[in-house]
């Protein structure tokens, strides 16, 4: 059972005022019925300040690389954008590209980075969405080029630091890796993996794969030196269409396709839609107006820092209440006929996300099930190219999905938790009935 008078929680004046910011928090757009949305690794809740800019913004007939007033407003803003996405990123050399999904950014600089730098080997890990497993393989098949796969840890739910150093020699070209599974949330540990697989090959080009992260955690490229790294705004409180990747000096410069006159690290190609940079603004204005909550700083890194840091403290309170339950209801490790997955009991290691099977129940009729109950979960399972590798690895054939956002409440986790109890409770019955 979890103590919430934690630190961690936020208040409840903050969580109405975090809540009136978000779209559907509590209701179905269809509907407009209530519901408890729980798919926030398959989408997320939605700012709805970046849908108002968005929408604002992709009004503007006017192209940003004009001269009058409107078009250096729009360039203005696309600048603006830029430079909170390296605040993100804490990036603050390098090259910012955007793309239309985060998956044809992994796919993209995949391709330039072991087109173009010698080596015989590329090393991933089996945890990898498919985006930067399938483009490894795509261009270790192309080049000739062996791919050395790294095993999960099912203790963990993610991969440990030597089974991929173990992988990696002079002839390796790229390490690609994720950041946080969508399917364990486990967190990987980054710095650790980045500063031991240089001491192998001080010169090895690194990818992360950052989208599952970035909504729950800080990332900061002074700490974790990599070559690439990439988010999806419309996992991250904001807008679809749009993948955003981070590339360093020496990957920018690498031969890619580019317009003739541009800089040579410049990646864009065409004219990408200041409204996207807008969207993604407001996402940074939101996580720093957080953090003014708990600090007086100015800076917006450190404001951002800290808001991320208090999502982070939320979520894993959360966490606790799915897994342990409160003086109300029983959490999912106490609830007869649940078995919750991957289960790694350091949860500071882990994101917002818990994979729990029902007995006697499939994956897809336990969703159906959650769904009549105005619930909305997700199930990932073996026959899936989105979970195959990664369930296999685990020896699993599927799951379901649970994943909250910081904008979630107690009161809803606690009410999901009872919804589960009762289909649990449902699926004992009709079992021993049979």
């Amino acid at each position: 059972m979890v103590n919430l008078t934690k630190e961690g929680l936020f208040s409840n004046k903050l969580m109405e005022e975090i809540r009136e910011k978000f779209a559907f928090i509590d209701s179905d757009p269809i509907t407009k019925k209530k519901r408890l949305f729980f798919d926030n690794a398959g989408g997320s809740f939605r700012l709805k300040s970046a849908v108002e800019k968005f929408s604002e913004f992709d009004m503007f007939p006017d192209h940003p690389q004009r001269e009058h007033e409107a078009a250096r407003y729009l360039a203005e803003i696309e600048e603006r954008g830029i430079e909170d996405i390296r605040i993100i990123f804490n990036g603050k050399t390098g090259s910012i590209s955007p793309y239309l999904t985060a998956s044809q950014a992994i796919f993209d600089i995949t391709g330039v980075i072991t087109e173009n730098i010698d080596g015989t080997n590329i090393v991933t890990t089996e945890l990898e969405h498919p985006s930067a497993f399938d483009s490894a393989k795509f261009y270790a098949n192309k080049l000739g080029k062996e791919l050395r796969t790294a095993k999960t840890n099912p203790i963990t739910g993610g991969v440990d630091v030597e089974e991929i150093t173990k992988l990696i020699d002079d002839n390796t070209c790229l390490l690609t890796v994720i950041y946080a599974s969508n399917i364990s949330g486990a967190i990987l540990d980054i710095e650790t993996i980045v500063r031991e697989a240089r001491k192998i090959k001080p010169n090895l080009y690194i990818i992360v794969d950052s989208v599952q992260h970035a909504p729950h955690g800080i990332i900061d490229m002074e700490k974790t030196p990599v070559d690439a790294m990439n988010f999806a705004p419309y996992k991250f409180f904001g807008i679809r269409g749009c993948g955003i990747a981070y590339l360093s000096e020496r990957a920018a410069k690498l031969p890619h396709h580019s317009l003739n006159g541009k800089s040579e690290g410049d990646w864009q190609l065409g004219s990408p839609a200041p409204a996207h940079f807008a969207a993604i603004s407001e996402i940074v204005n939101y996580v720093c107006w957080i953090g003014s909550q708990f600090s007086n700083e100015k800076d917006k890194r450190i404001l951002y820092v800290e808001g991320m840091r208090r999502i982070a403290l939320h979520e894993r309170t959360l966490l606790e209440v799915l897994l342990n339950g409160t003086e109300r209801v029983k959490g999912l490790r106490n609830i007869m006929g649940v078995t919750v997955h991957l289960d790694y009991e350091d949860l500071s290691k882990r994101d917002l996300i818990v994979a729990i099977t029902i007995d006697n129940l499939d994956f897809k009729e336990a969703v159906r099930q959650y769904e009549k109950e105005n619930v909305i979960v997700y199930e990932r399972v073996a026959s899936s190219i989105y979970s195959k590798r990664m369930l296999e690895s685990f020896g699993m054939t599927g799951s379901i999905r649970i994943s909250p956002l910081h904008c979630n409440s107690v009161e809803e986790v606690e009410e999901l938790l009872e919804v589960t109890q009762k289909i649990a409770e449902r699926s004992v019955a009709v079992s021993r009935s049979e």
